[in-house]
């Protein structure tokens, strides 16, 4: 049967349906919230640190790394509650809009907002059992993000959710096997991980078969929207207040330092080297809205 029938679109979320009744998880009880937090070790890789190798690294102690790495780690989580939240009510605006409970397309929609309901209550208990505070967002995105819901619809919402998804992913799996890592964030990594994985299928699943349905007015705004929310990203990842919890002087040069940095350049690279070549598949990828692409640092 040709791809984009309702019959495929039926069969991927039903066999998504499956494999979430198989692996989900409650953080609550999944994770162990009790266990030791070593001194000696990261709270994210230590090549995934946005100073990782300049000379501003080479001048802290192991003692203020650590805590570099605990910070943007809480950042990420942080982003992660915002882009969840923006996440769950363009889902359920789709769920509502549809009116089609019955389909399995609309009840993995409910499904996934679960699951992102859990991810979000999951890395804020994490953020709390480090010892640390979420960090806020610029009044300009906090004010965007509103409207997302409205805004994004067709292709660019499912553009926008795997901009959000597919960044994190990469960064976890590596996190996930190296031991130089706490076992709390690589545990919350692993749950986040696994439930992620279906997620992305759904969203590519329905992105590609959106496309070829597209206006050319549709397409276009779908580029803009991952060129722009790859800036966003990129953003977030050198947060300025970051580096002044870490207790750095000037937390602006540090941030335009981090920019600059090759090391944090090549790990934003190789997160966005499974959702780039994928976009350019579909023909998101081109035109005016490289010069923004290579701005955010996630290609050359």
């Amino acid at each position: 049967m040709a791809r984009g029938t309702m019959l495929d679109k039926e069969q991927v979320a039903a066999k998504l349906l499956e494999a979430s009744a198989k692996h989900s998880f409650d953080p609550v009880h999944e994770v162990d919230w009790e266990q030791p937090q070593p001194s000696d070790l990261f709270y994210a890789s230590p090549e995934h640190v946005s100073l990782y190798g300049t000379p501003l690294w080479e001048r802290m102690t192991p003692e203020q790394r650590i805590e570099l790495s605990k910070q943007e780690i809480v950042n990420i989580m942080s982003m992660g509650i915002w882009f969840e939240t923006i996440l769950m009510r363009m889902l359920l605006k789709m769920a509502y809009e549809r009116h089609r409970p019955e389909s399995r397309h609309v009840q993995y929609a409910y499904t996934e907002v679960a699951d992102e309901c859990r991810h979000s209550l999951m890395f804020i208990r994490m953020i709390e059992t480090v010892g640390a505070r979420p960090y806020g967002r610029p009044g300009y995105l906090n004010t965007l993000g509103r409207y997302v819901p409205l805004l994004l619809q067709g292709a660019p919402m499912w553009v926008g959710t795997l901009m959000g998804e597919e960044i994190v992913d990469v960064m976890q799996r590596e996190m996930i096997r190296d031991e130089r890592v706490q076992p709390l964030v690589r545990q919350v990594s692993k749950i986040h991980v696994i439930e992620e994985t279906r997620h992305v299928k759904y969203a590519r699943e329905a992105l590609a078969r959106r496309i070829p349905r597209a206006g050319r007015l549709e397409r276009e705004h779908a580029r803009f929207v991952a060129a722009e929310s790859a800036v966003v990203v990129g953003e977030f990842m050198v947060n300025p207040a970051v580096y002044k919890r870490v207790g750095i002087a000037d937390p602006e040069a540090a941030r335009q330092l981090a920019k600059r940095n090759e090391h944090h350049i090549e790990v934003k690279r190789r997160a966005a080297a499974k959702v780039v070549p994928f976009f350019e598949e579909l023909g998101l990828m081109g035109g005016p809205t490289m010069k923004r692409w290579r701005a955010s640092g996630f290609v050359a």
